[in-house]
């Protein structure tokens, strides 16, 4: 029996140390989620395709045309959510990071996003309830996550921890809840699941939400930039970043490629001070204070 216990105690050391060993606190990781533009609605250009591959990308689907498997880490070149989607401002968030961090930092993003979803798809418990009433357009997509984006969310983010340390998490939505009072508490309510079922702590662990297409833009849904404005005042780990001179598409409704570069450079240079590192004057100039 004494031999059996400390035969027990000594695998458990074992694997208790294999698995320390095995995260590296130099890699940060940031999950990213939402609709069509945290998606990527436009199309990547040469400049995009040239990444440093200490940006790395946790596939969340199979995609043979990429040559990328499930569950595993590759170098973050477009698309970042899917097989056939494009630029996002979690392209540009991981490129900035990678420019200003030290060299032995790595970062690494998880991108599940749904073009046109409410946030309510996000919603662990409720969730089949909108599936239901989704348009049948949606529903392929929705197929792509085994019809629960926030478990492949989750099961996708709980294997990115035994590589690193989760640091942030991105989200960008909103245009299909515009005019919904209530979001910021929906908002809430997935952010809470996340880090109780990822054992984070939420004072470590930043919200970053970006604001739809500007009014400056002409942005169709730039109204419910007023209700993301007040996420922080739910969420108090929470950072609204603006995206006013984003520069947009022809439906005024997503970001263009310029726009999503701008734009996640932002979610970067917010992250960055989070973290503790400087940005340059033009770059925090439009970051605005916690409300």
């Amino acid at each position: 029996m004494k031999l059996t216990r400390k035969f027990l105690m000594l695998a458990g050391l074992l694997f208790l140390s294999t698995y320390a060993f095995s995260q590296d606190p130099n890699f940060y990781i940031f999950l990213s989620f939402g609709q069509s533009n945290m998606e990527g609605n436009a199309k990547f250009e040469p400049q995009d395709t040239t990444v440093d591959s200490r940006f790395q990308v946790l596939e969340t689907i199979d995609c043979p045309n990429l040559g990328r498997q499930k569950g595993l880490w590759y170098t973050a070149v477009p698309p970042l959510c899917r097989c056939h989607t494009g630029l996002t401002p979690t392209d540009y968030f991981g490129r900035a990071l990678i420019a200003r961090l030290p060299s032995n930092i790595r970062v690494g993003v998880i991108n599940v996003a749904v073009g046109g979803c409410k946030i309510e798809l996000f919603d662990k418990d409720n969730y089949q309830s909108y599936v239901t009433t989704a348009p049948s357009w949606m529903l392929n997509m929705i197929k792509e996550y085994d019809g629960n984006p926030y478990a492949r969310l989750l099961e996708m983010a709980k294997l990115a921890q035994k590589d690193g340390v989760i640091k942030g998490i991105l989200l960008h939505q909103g245009e299909s809840n515009t005019g919904d009072t209530t979001w910021p508490q929906k908002v809430k309510l997935v952010y809470n699941n996340l880090v109780k079922d990822l054992n984070l702590t939420a004072d470590s662990v930043p919200l970053l939400a970006g604001e739809t297409v500007n009014a400056d833009q002409g942005g169709i849904c730039a109204s419910m930039n007023t209700i993301i404005a007040k996420l922080p005042q739910t969420i108090p780990n929470a950072y609204v970043i603006p995206s006013a001179g984003c520069t947009a598409a022809a439906d005024h409704l997503h970001f263009n490629a310029a726009g999503y570069r701008k734009f996640g450079n932002r979610y970067a240079a917010r992250m960055l001070l989070l973290l503790g590192y400087p940005v340059a004057d033009e770059e925090s100039a439009w970051l605005q204070p916690k409300r």
